[in-house]
């Protein structure tokens, strides 16, 4: 290494006099735009230490000139939004379903606080979108088991599906083959029958013959055209829509086992002006009648 500066005969600037295996260091400072923006970051977090908090202590941190605090910032901007809400919450507090529904501003406000709340508690079993999945209902279509007008969702909510509540919908698919009271033949049969009037492939032989124990055991719930009944919960069996799939296997698995899902009863839980928020939201979806 040596100790004499020179000019570098290409580049034509003058080296530090310090050399590695032939290659010369070249004394190329920083551009001064670059240091004058280094001092001057230098000088601003002197002065950022001195206005703001920025140390941690033992059992704290500097606070700072300004006395500035961002959770102070925070819990004031959620109290002015609450302050903001409030007359909204109120509003709903005070009206029923029908007249929010009919004020477009507080229906507004209501339908995405109930997007908010379902996300927080329903989302985990009708999924974000409410789309559903096996065994947990869709909430956008138009097939409604206890019914989908406002009072209906809102009742539901309330005291839920065979819920540990008092004034909870209970309604259970009687285990025909656990019970042994129809055959595996003759639910079967019954099954080939509710293909039938499901418009899905069947063996019209077979479901001729499951025409009649239909009559006799299923018919008093679904109804005698298959077409289920709000009031018990009971499903429509002729349309595209099924909870549990609509293959032969899951029809007579269901038939065999019965039983229901269970909806958990949010009254306790959630206070009644979010579970009017809820309803309104889920009314909202597309499905609500």
């Amino acid at each position: 290494m040596a100790a004499n500066n020179e000019i570098d005969n290409v580049s034509g600037i003058e080296t530090t006099g310090h050399e590695w295996d032939g290659i010369k260091e070249l004394n190329h400072p920083l551009p001064k735009w670059w240091l004058y923006v280094f001092y001057i970051s230098i000088i601003w977090s002197i002065g950022y230490w001195v206005a703001y908090p920025a140390w941690p202590m033992v059992s704290g941190y500097t606070k700072g000139v300004l006395g500035y605090s961002q959770r102070a910032t925070v819990q004031q901007n959620i109290e002015e939004a609450r302050a903001a809400q409030s007359e909204f919450n109120s509003a709903i507090d005070q009206s029923s379903l029908e007249d929010i529904q009919s004020k477009p501003e507080l229906l507004q406000f209501a339908v995405a606080g109930g997007r908010a709340a379902f996300g927080d508690n329903c989302a985990a079993c009708h999924g974000r979108g409410a789309q559903g999945s096996k065994g947990f209902p869709n909430l956008n279509d138009d097939d409604w088991l206890w019914g989908g007008s406002l009072d209906a969702i809102h009742q539901t909510l309330l005291y839920g599906i065979r819920a540990n509540n008092d004034e909870t919908r209970i309604s259970d698919m009687p285990r025909f083959g656990i019970d042994q009271m129809l055959t595996d033949e003759q639910i079967s049969e019954v099954a080939e029958y509710v293909l039938s009037i499901a418009g899905l492939d069947h063996d019209a032989a077979v479901a001729g013959r499951g025409q009649t124990i239909f009559a006799e055991n299923c018919a008093v719930c679904h109804g005698e055209d298959g077409k289920g009944n709000t009031d018990l919960g009971s499903p429509d069996l002729t349309d595209a829509i099924w909870l549990y799939g609509s293959d032969k296997e899951a029809i007579v698995t269901r038939i065999k086992t019965g039983g229901g899902g269970v909806m958990p009863a949010w009254s306790g839980r959630l206070n009644e002006n979010i579970i009017k928020k809820l309803t309104l939201y889920i009314h909202s979806l597309g499905g609500g009648q």
